[in-house]
């Protein structure tokens, strides 16, 4: 930092402590009536009662989701931004390198017009799109619940099954192995093909890597953020075939280096 950044950080202290002064004055001239700052209550993990959730330390709950009660998270999973797992009245389990994404809500059945006591079980390498709504009902391994859908209690999607998005899966409904069923209510459609049977493992794979790139990014501190932002700003200016014209060679810092992985690209021509 150069003299006159010293400088405009100094005036800027200034300002801030004479800011903190004025505000302290304020209150109290107010008394009484001083205005009281709201503080969020908000818990991304939650106990209800004496239940905890349990999430493995290798899974990635995103700030602003809201895990709460007897909610159990394997090795790998993701919740995302905005979820709402909510194990009050029943458990949830979700197993391994399972993705629930954004705005999804998960919840369970203590009593419905069957009368059977539901909990939510989502099994392994599942997709569950955004804003879907899963309750009380059972998701098997590798299967696929597209954005919108709505399970309701009892309803059981087997493994590498897919649920269309926006789709209405009836309570007690049974989708069977490798079948696609859409719409209001969900109705078989089709068979997949082994290509999209192959595509519901790629997409759990690719929100596992994902995941674990928000989880870094979440987990920097403010100083590294700033220095990234320079970086970023220096790197962008560069012009790689004037760079080749004269001979110069620029190697990306490691912190802006993405891992292969989230850039399929890349990682195609290592391969090659």
């Amino acid at each position: 930092m150069g003299t006159l950044g010293r400088a405009i950080y100094l005036v800027g202290s200034w300002i801030r402590v004479a800011g903190q002064t004025v505000d302290r004055v304020g209150c109290t001239l107010q008394a009484s009536h001083l205005f009281q700052e709201q503080v969020s209550r908000h818990r991304t993990l939650m106990n209800v009662f004496d239940k905890d959730p349990v999430v493995d330390k290798d899974a990635f709950v995103a700030p602003g989701a809201s895990v709460m009660g007897d909610v159990q998270v394997g090795r790998g999973s993701s919740i995302w931004y905005g979820c709402v797992l909510r194990g009050d009245v029943n458990s949830i389990r979700v197993g391994s390198g399972t993705n629930i994404q954004d705005n999804a809500l998960v919840h369970v059945a203590k009593s419905n017009i069957s009368g059977n006591v539901l909990p939510t079980t989502i099994g392994n390498n599942v997709t569950v799109g955004h804003g879907a709504v899963l309750h009380g009902c059972t998701v098997e391994d590798e299967a696929f619940v597209g954005m919108g859908a709505t399970l309701l209690d009892g309803s059981h999607v087997e493994k590498n099954a897919m649920v269309a998005a926006g789709a209405l899966v009836k309570q007690n409904t049974r989708i069977p192995f490798g079948e696609v069923w859409g719409g209001n209510p969900a109705k078989f459609m089709r068979k997949l093909t082994e290509e999209e049977i192959a595509f519901i493992s790629q997409s759990a794979t690719n929100y596992t890597n994902l995941a674990m790139v928000h989880a870094a990014e979440n987990n920097k501190s403010f100083q590294e953020i700033e220095l990234e932002k320079t970086l970023r700003k220096k790197f962008a200016r560069k012009d790689e075939e004037y760079d080749s014209m004269i001979g110069v060679v620029r190697e990306t810092p490691v912190e802006l280096t993405l891992p292969d992985n989230i850039l399929p690209d890349k990682a195609q021509k290592i391969a090659s």
